[in-house]
């Protein structure tokens, strides 16, 4: 089985990436799905969305889950039967889960430049400190956009801006590690990033 890599950043928290190297064949002989589960990746038309669907399957199964386990509420968002809380991401060929005690969002994204064609979208403060002509500047947006993602499936709230909302607190080119904020009709949210590269992709995880 693939597992990538598995981080745990807190006694709480435990973060599992599986990198998808199976067909699609072998993903789903060895994955038990729920009925409607098998209905929705039987429609999907993308091999590629299929095999991720599946993979996070086999990473429920590295934390002791079934699909049976894993339900989602009216807003798409995922949640456990047993109270923990998760967050489910996948990318091309890598998929990745976090379950926690606390309140979590994840995300993992290829890094590609067609990013800074769509950078006005969901960056306004960020702005202020990115450096347009850095070599790194595909890396920084891709993590600007791999938090806030994270942190839109955390709050989980209609009407929450990338670009108005959420704001990612400056960092070195070294750091693995941010504060990011939401800032949402009048309050203000804070919360602990971790971030990590590997083979071009990016993954960021927000924990409340």
């Amino acid at each position: 089985m693939p597992l990538y890599k598995t981080i745990t950043p807190n006694s709480q928290t435990t973060v599992k990436i599986w990198k998808i190297t199976e067909s699609y064949k072998d993903l789903m002989d060895k994955v038990d799905l729920k009925p409607v589960a098998l209905e929705r990746v039987l429609g999907m038309k993308s091999e590629l969305h299929q095999r991720g669907f599946l993979s996070v399957r086999h990473l429920l199964h590295q934390f002791g889950y079934t699909d049976s386990d894993l339900y989602y509420d009216d807003y798409g968002k995922p949640h456990l039967r047993d109270g923990k809380q998760i967050s489910i991401t996948h990318s091309f060929n890598f998929a990745a889960v976090i379950i926690s005690d606390l309140i979590v969002g994840i995300d993992i994204e290829k890094q590609r430049s067609k990013i800074a064609i769509i950078a006005k979208k969901f960056i306004e403060y960020e702005f202020n400190y990115l450096d347009g002509g850095s070599v790194n500047y595909i890396r920084h947006l891709t993590i600007i956009w791999c938090v806030k993602e994270s942190l839109y499936k955390l709050f989980c709230t209609p009407g929450l801006s990338f670009k108005k909302h959420c704001l990612v607190i400056p960092f070195a080119d070294n750091d693995l590690e941010t504060v990011a904020w939401i800032d949402y009709e009048s309050k203000k949210y804070r919360y602990n990033i971790h971030f990590l590269e590997f083979d071009g992709f990016t993954c960021a995880y927000a924990i409340a």
